[in-house]
C-alpha cells in the first residue's frame, strides 16, 4: 500500500482544514488508518484513527470535538476535516496503515506510511 497525505497549508487561527490520505495499491477498504503529526522539535503524536469500515474512530484530546476522520473506500481515500484550528496545531501531517480493522494510537502498529503534509497556522 502507498499513502500519499495531501491537503495541508496555511491558514489562520480558526479556520479549516481537510487533509486527504489517497491509497495505491491493494485493496483500502481491508486497512485501518490512523493520522499522526510532528512539530518542529517534538516528537510524532496520535491525532486520530479510524477502523476499516469506518465505524470506529478515536482522538487525541488535543483535537477531540475539532477534528473529524471519516474515508471513503470507493475512493481510496480516508479525511481529516480540522475545525477551529489553533498555532499548536502546526506540524507535519502524517497517515499511516495497518492491516486489519482496528486502528491504534501507537506508531508502531502501522505497516505503512505516506509522507507528510505540512500545516501551518497563524495567530
Amino acid at each position: 500500500v502507498q499513502l500519499q497525505a495531501s491537503g495541508g497549508g496555511l491558514v489562520q487561527a480558526g479556520g479549516s482544514l481537510r487533509l486527504s490520505c489517497a491509497a495505491s495499491g491493494r485493496s483500502f477498504g481491508s486497512y485501518a488508518v490512523g493520522w499522526f503529526r510532528q512539530s518542529s522539535g517534538k516528537e510524532r503524536e496520535f491525532v486520530a484513527r479510524i477502523s476499516w469500515s469506518g465505524e470506529s474512530t478515536a482522538y487525541a484530546d488535543s483535537v477531540r470535538g475539532r477534528s473529524t476522520v471519516s474515508r471513503d473506500n470507493a475512493k481510496n481515500t480516508v479525511y481529516l476535516q480540522m475545525n477551529s484550528l489553533k498555532p499548536e496545531d502546526t506540524a507535519v501531517y502524517f497517515c499511516a496503515a495497518r492491516a486489519g480493522s482496528i486502528g491504534s494510537a501507537y506508531q508502531s502498529a502501522y505497516d505503512y506510511w505516506g509522507q507528510g503534509t505540512q500545516v501551518t497556522v497563524s495567530s
